[in-house]
């Protein structure tokens, strides 16, 4: 890892594009209606979160999961499908938690799909963001 090569214009636009796929993944016309009932919640009260501490908070982890995934990809050879494969790799550690903690929680396995597979498709696309932007 060479720090100097981490592009950080590119760690900010590959967090950001985890909220893109985000609101695609947790639309309700895609996986989001399964996702409410799965974890039990209303529209009334995913509407009632604190909206600045929800997407704050996210968007901190999204950065800093955009800037570890950057470290890891700081060298000279990386290319956007490098990038995408570090991505996957990353993508099953966090299924992998995501499981885990799911399974103690007693959430469904369509809930730990939905949370698990959007985690892997945003590192990917992270990845590869940082990948192709050199």
């Amino acid at each position: 890892m060479n720090p100097a090569l981490i592009n950080w214009p590119a760690v900010l636009v590959a967090a950001l594009s985890s909220f893109v796929i985000g609101g695609i993944w947790y639309n309700p016309k895609v996986f989001g209606t399964a996702w409410m009932v799965d974890s039990k919640l209303t529209q009334e009260e995913v509407r009632s979160g604190n909206s600045a501490k929800i997407f704050g908070f996210t968007a901190l982890f999204s950065l800093i999961s955009s800037a570890n995934l950057a470290a890891f990809l700081a060298t000279p050879a990386t290319t956007t499908s490098w990038g995408a494969t570090a991505g996957f790799l990353a993508g099953i550690w966090t299924f992998g938690a995501i499981a885990t903690h799911s399974l103690f929680e007693q959430k469904s396995w369509r809930h730990i799909f939905i949370n698990g597979l959007y985690s892997m498709v945003a590192l990917v696309v992270m990845g590869a963001i940082l990948g192709a932007w050199r």
